[in-house]
């Protein structure tokens, strides 16, 4: 079981910039998914970057350029760098883990779902 814990949630300006920092239990990093979630009112959860078992980043189309996701594995900590900050980006932020699955034909990939979650940082972008 992989616990996590947010932080770094706060109100900033649009433009603004805001590091989130999601401190792990230990985990085997080369077997687990990390990425960084968010909800805002009303809408569906999306995930927002990732970080696969085998240390490739995505992102979503809508942080891409202005996000960045990175890890310490000796910090055991993760974290979202999030700069040119705009009111569209206000959500609650989560981070996860989840074990990568066996997809067959030799493929592992992601996990459709994540196992472990974090209790949510807010982030607020005012204009």
């Amino acid at each position: 079981q992989v616990q996590l814990v947010e932080s770094g949630g706060g109100s900033v300006q649009s433009g603004g910039s805001l590091r989130l920092s999601c401190a792990t239990s230990r985990y085997t990093y080369n077997t687990y998914c990390v990425g960084w979630f968010r909800q805002a009112p009303g809408k569906e959860r999306e995930k927002v970057a990732q970080i696969a078992f085998d240390g490739r980043t995505s992102y979503a189309d809508s942080v891409k350029g202005r996000f960045t996701i990175s890890r310490d594995n000796a910090e055991n900590t993760l974290y979202l760098q999030m700069n040119s900050l705009k009111p569209e980006d206000t959500a609650m932020y989560y981070c996860a883990a989840g074990p990568r699955r066996f997809y067959g034909s030799g493929y592992y990939g992601c996990p459709r779902e994540y196992n472990y979650w974090g209790q949510g940082t807010q982030v607020t972008v005012s204009s």
